[in-house]
């Protein structure tokens, strides 16, 4: 059976591994997963051997409360909302805690160590004669902080008495000791007054150890404070995504539309949607036909055509037609809310964060306590009065009190995540920043992380039977496309507006969903779309059409442009990579992880950018739910993944990955359930999180041991090793100061994180002109096997488009040259090269067609 519960009273990681452990440990259980984020945890287990009041039972003995969620059928019915309502209701909750935390503190404060500065304290607290007003002060503004954080009493010593201590038993512990010994003091330095003894007085007067146990419950409640403000903020990924569906359809019936609520479409139902609409539900096409762009859960940046026949899924936009589908997938079954299911799931999932602190004080709480009751028995044993050996014990606790050890880790993230702000990477959480330093593999999405998201011109090919400039041609292309909004348009629209070509605007214009458009422009008939369209419409596409197929076989969309009947050219788009992409995924592979990329793409398209870029692996023609399912498989390898992208699509691979790094760009879906937001939107800034996550645990590791060196010699010192040889036991001083040498020692190599800089590009920076030369355009790299070379040789006394035509058959008759495009208004020629053509050749050939060369550039 599996069932799922509420869980109160979790605010860190640890506390998610501890629940898991109590649940995990009872007899019947198969499976349990704790989402620290919704406060979710789901148990499989057998109904013969366990049920539900038992689970509830364990959770509550291990401190923290759980109840059932009721069930209808296998639906939750506990709204999503409520998750948001927890987080703020929690955060506020700890707001409160830490604002009151620091009324009292701030005063404790000044009163325990403003004197060693030199600041004047009170009359009624100055001097030994006033030392019970002065330590009563202490413990009576030191009782409202530990009452405002007694949840770590309450949890620690719970823990403590299952055995199972962690970071609040250390907290509840050492603040507790450092109180009683305050306490004691108190009672020591009262004594001493209604004695006389002056010297008992002064001896106690310093030893309070009140500030210590106000300083560990503040900055902790600081940090838990902090986390939970960035966590809470994750809950909405799913809310956002769940935005995208539309909340009514128009449902077909009689011959009639009829406006329904989504709720109410079944399966088999006819469904319309307009153009420009969103689809409500997962379907199949019965009639007419569009472009639909499945951007947001695909990631293919160029809409789909779509025919009758063809499927369509919810959220995605349709284009220009007017669609009838009927539903296959309604309700909790649309790709939509499978991904809302992914995202989900793949955040309960996530394996915990074993915390090293935690880890160590398992077996550092347990082993302290052990020392101090040995060393006050054996003091006890030896002859020593009962005082002596209670001084000895509870200062064996005092001096191992986790100040130290509570800053090792929050102030390295504090201040490693305020430096990657200052590049441009921002961590979410702290376990973002804890899991990036392990990764090994880096997977990346195709659109919009390592392509620019946009298709652009890449080839641009008149047809040899006609007598067009390309300049010309591209004119013709780009008035005809000036009312379309399809993307290839939109792309031959910006190459016009580069080449500050004027247009024309049509007589007419049709466009024909899916396939192409027709216009009539000067007076002619023109076509444009796919060869299918053109055929059909009587135009022969046989001269370009192995061209077409070349280009397609690169991953670039042709489009054919035909007038009057006759064939013009063809233009060919893609969706180019960024200028650095690279060189971001060589710097990654040269930090010795492997570069995977994931695209909704087709292989060809996947395969010409994955050789274009060096890329180790591709896993082209992906779903939503295949990204998720790589990420999962990469895992079961052993594999720590970092996943990068920037769609609606990604967002469940985001979540499943120990390291979601969302390209800031992006969509705020694929922002939200990631752990990592590159703010620049560089792929070069993935390598600067990674390397930035290093630089932390190495420092992490630093100031554990510099917590734990102050323990390594204090804790002896404190239990009276050393005090038969030498007569040297704890002086109170000298515990204060080494509890704070301690924290300043850690704080102190924290920020010297402020000073980490990126990892330089590898060795791209002073890489070769060979090397610069094949990573400097894709463009070039995708047109065949050999990289072209291009020079522009300057021509003059060209007056119209014969002259321009004379130019160019001039110009490509000279042996290596393998293709001119000649420019009257630039008064100049493009040339693209098949080998190295000396510029004196060059100017000879324009020279002999009767025009003025100029100066040959290389471009």
């Amino acid at each position: 059976m599996k069932q799922t519960f509420d869980v109160t009273g979790m605010t860190c990681a640890a506390c998610q591994a501890h629940v898991e452990k109590a649940v995990s440990k009872l007899p019947g259980v198969e499976k349990c997963n704790v989402n620290l984020l919704s406060g979710r945890m789901e148990v499989t287990y057998k109904e013969q051997e366990l049920n539900d009041k038992t689970i509830c039972e364990a959770v509550e003995k291990g401190g923290y409360g759980a109840s059932p969620i009721v069930k209808n059928g296998e639906k939750k019915e506990r709204p999503q909302e409520s998750i948001k309502e927890r987080s703020a209701s929690e955060l506020k909750e700890m707001k409160h805690r830490l604002l009151w935390s620091f009324v009292f503190f701030v005063p404790l404060f000044y009163l325990s160590m403003g004197h060693m500065a030199g600041l004047p304290l009170p009359g009624f607290l100055n001097g030994y004669e006033n030392s019970i007003s002065y330590g009563m002060t202490q413990l009576f503004l030191t009782l409202p902080i530990m009452y405002l954080n007694r949840v770590y009493y309450q949890r620690g010593f719970r823990s403590l008495w299952h055995r199972a201590p962690n970071m609040d038993t250390l907290i509840a512990v050492g603040s507790t000791a450092a109180v009683v010994y305050g306490i004691f003091a108190i009672c020591r330095m009262g004594y001493g007054l209604g004695v006389s003894d002056s010297a008992l007085v002064m001896r106690y007067h310093m030893d309070l150890y009140f500030e210590s146990a106000g300083t560990i419950l503040t900055l902790i409640t600081l940090g838990k404070y902090l986390e939970t403000r960035s966590r809470g903020k994750t809950g909405e990924a799913v809310e956002k995504l769940m935005d995208l569906r539309p909340q009514t359809a128009i449902l077909f019936e009689n011959g009639k539309e009829k406006i329904i609520p989504l709720e109410q479409v079944k399966e088999g139902d006819l469904l319309i949607v307009k153009p420009g609409a969103r689809i409500p539900v997962d379907g199949e096409i019965t009639e007419g036909t569009s472009a639909v762009d499945q951007s947001a859960l695909t990631g293919e940046s160029i809409p789909v055509e779509k025919h009758p026949g063809d499927s369509l899924i919810a959220a995605s936009v349709n284009g220009s037609g007017r669609l009838i589908f009927r539903a296959t997938r309604v309700g909790e079954d649309t790709t939509l809310s499978q991904i809302i299911h992914l995202v989900e799931e793949a955040g309960s999932s996530k394996a915990p964060i074993a915390k090293l602190a935690d880890r160590i004080s398992a077996v550092f709480v347990p082993v302290v306590i052990l020392i101090a009751i040995v060393a006050a028995f054996f003091w006890l044993l030896s002859g020593q009065t009962p005082e002596f050996a209670l001084s000895i014990g509870i200062a064996v606790l005092v001096i191992s009190c986790p100040c130290a050890l509570g800053l090792a880790t929050p102030v390295a993230i504090m201040v490693g995540t305020g430096r990657g702000a200052q590049l441009g990477v921002l961590y979410k959480n702290a376990e973002a920043l804890e899991h990036a330093h392990s990764v090994d593999t880096v997977v990346l999405d195709k659109t919009g992380t390592i392509t620019r998201g946009k298709p652009e011109i890449t080839d641009l090919l008149v047809d040899l039977e006609q007598s067009l400039s390309e300049d010309e041609f591209l004119k013709l292309a780009a008035s005809l496309e000036q009312s379309s909004e399809h993307p290839l348009a939109q792309a031959i629209l910006r190459k016009a507006e580069e080449q500050k070509i004027s247009l024309t605007s049509p007589e007419t214009f049709e466009a024909v969903p899916g396939r192409g458009l027709r216009a009539r422009l000067n007076g002619i008939d023109c076509l444009a779309g796919t060869s299918d369209f053109l055929e059909g419409e009587g135009v022969s596409c046989e001269n370009l059409k192995p061209k077409a197929e070349a280009f397609a076989a690169q991953g670039k969309t042709p489009l054919y442009f035909a007038q009057n009947g006759q064939l013009l050219g063809l233009i060919a788009a893609a969706d180019l990579p960024k200028e650095n992409s690279r060189e971001a995924i060589h710097t990654v592979q040269q930090m010795g992880l492997k570069v995977v990329m994931l695209t909704g793409d087709h292989r060809k398209t996947a395969e010409a950018v994955r050789k274009s870029l060096g890329i180790d692996q591709a896993v082209a023609e992906v779903l939503p739910q295949d990204k998720e399912r790589e990420i999962r498989k990469l895992q079961e390898e052993g594999r720590k993944v970092a996943m990068v992208g920037d769609g609606i699509n990604d967002a469940p691979a985001l979540a499943r990955a120990d390291v979601g790094i969302a390209i800031g760009a992006g969509t705020d879906i694929a922002i939200e359930s990631a752990d990592v937001v590159l703010m620049k939107s560089d792929l070069m800034d993935a390598v600067t999180a990674i390397d930035l996550s290093r630089a932390v645990i190495r420092n992490i590791h630093m100031n554990l041991f510099w917590a734990f060196f102050y323990n390594a010699i204090g804790i002896p010192l404190a239990a009276g090793v050393f005090y038969s040889l030498l007569g040297w036991t704890l002086n109170p001083m000298f515990g204060a100061a080494a509890m704070s040498l301690s924290s300043v020692c850690v704080v102190s190599n924290a920020l010297r994180l402020r000073f980490f800089h990126p990892k330089e590009q590898t060795n791209l920076v002073k890489q070769t002109a060979v090397e610069k030369s094949i990573s400097k355009d894709f463009e070039k790299t995708n047109k065949g096997e050999q990289v072209e070379m291009k020079k522009v040789i300057a021509v003059e006394g060209m007056m119209c488009a014969h002259c321009q035509a004379h130019v160019k058959e001039a110009l490509e008759k000279v042996p290596g040259v393998e293709k001119a495009e000649v420019s009257l208004e630039n008064k100049n020629a493009v040339l693209t090269l098949k080998e190295e053509v000396a510029d004196t050749a060059l100017q000879e050939a324009v020279k002999e067609a009767g025009y003025e060369p100029g100066k040959v550039e290389a471009d």
